[in-house]
């Protein structure tokens, strides 16, 4: 059944100070940014929310720009501005690729970076390249804001370290950490878009001389609660020469490290093999 809307009370700040006043003040508020995933399970009835305060106007959390140390992102950037933006294009490509897989063009036009990392679905596509990347979440709450790194950022399925009074700012990608890296994303579906991942995953390499593996980070998502970096393998790959007995090696122990579901779109046998196969794709290019 769907929830009725004459239930719902939604504000709007015209603001980022008055929007933190409104989520300090009175009963819990949910913030509504792109709304690609609330609309969806207002109209199922399945959100037993009914007040939510709309991000849409705070122009504090928009925006894509660069330092000499950072890309950062403004929370409320939709995956069509990620898409098209040529500071992205420059300084992290492998986000546009995510972002291309994310529902269709309607879904990329509303939906927010900040919204598929809030929604905490471990089939987020953006998650594993925010994981690989080493971005930092930078949260903003009354008392000013700080910065989590996304890889500590979750605490269980669609939980997080976010306070009720906080939201997401935006988020900051260390350029120092990604140069020199080559990153990779691939989406595993029912179709090759608008359809949610059986596996999503990205992964970034950094090689020397002779093929020699200097560093190596791999995030999977859909495999587990959250979105998850394979430690394992990235310590068995680091300081090997890249050839294809390593390559085998790295699929294996891919496959072991992680403890997939069965659902109603697909087996833990199947999500654990393409785990393994993404793996050794990768490594092979």
């Amino acid at each position: 059944m769907r929830s009725p809307l004459s239930k719902c009370e939604v504000l709007q700040p015209k603001s980022l100070e008055e929007a933190l006043r409104m989520l300090s003040d009175g009963a819990p508020l949910t913030p509504l940014a792109g709304g690609t995933d609330l609309f969806v399970l207002l109209n199922a009835g399945a959100l037993k929310q009914r007040r939510f305060i709309d991000l849409g106007g705070l122009a504090d959390l928009r925006g894509v720009r660069k330092t000499r140390e950072h890309l950062i992102i403004g929370g409320m950037a939709t995956f069509t501005e990620i898409r098209r933006s040529p500071i992205v294009k420059r300084a992290l490509p492998v986000l546009q690729e995510a972002a291309r897989m994310i529902g269709g063009i309607q879904i990329q036009n509303r939906g927010t970076l900040a919204g598929n990392v809030a929604n905490g679905s471990p089939a987020g596509d953006s998650l594993p390249v925010l994981a690989v990347s080493e971005a930092e979440v930078v949260l903003v709450g009354p008392s000013g804001d700080r910065r989590v790194p996304f890889n500590g950022f979750y605490t269980g399925y669609r939980k997080s370290v976010m306070a009720p009074n906080e939201l997401i700012a935006g988020f900051r990608f260390p350029l120092a950490r990604m140069a020199g890296m080559r990153f990779w994303f691939r989406k595993v579906g029912t179709r090759q878009a608008q359809a949610i991942s059986k596996v999503v995953m990205a992964a970034g390499l950094r090689t020397g001389k002779a093929k020699r593996i200097e560093e190596a980070r791999i995030a999977v998502g859909s495999v587990a609660p959250t979105v998850i970096r394979l430690p394992k393998t990235e310590a068995m790959l680091r300081g090997k020469r890249l050839d294809a007995a390593l390559i085998a090696r790295a699929r294996e122990c891919a496959m072991g490290e992680v403890s997939p579901i069965d659902d109603i779109r697909s087996t833990a046998e199947y999500r654990r093999a393409v785990v393994g196969n993404l793996v050794a794709v990768w490594l092979a290019r």
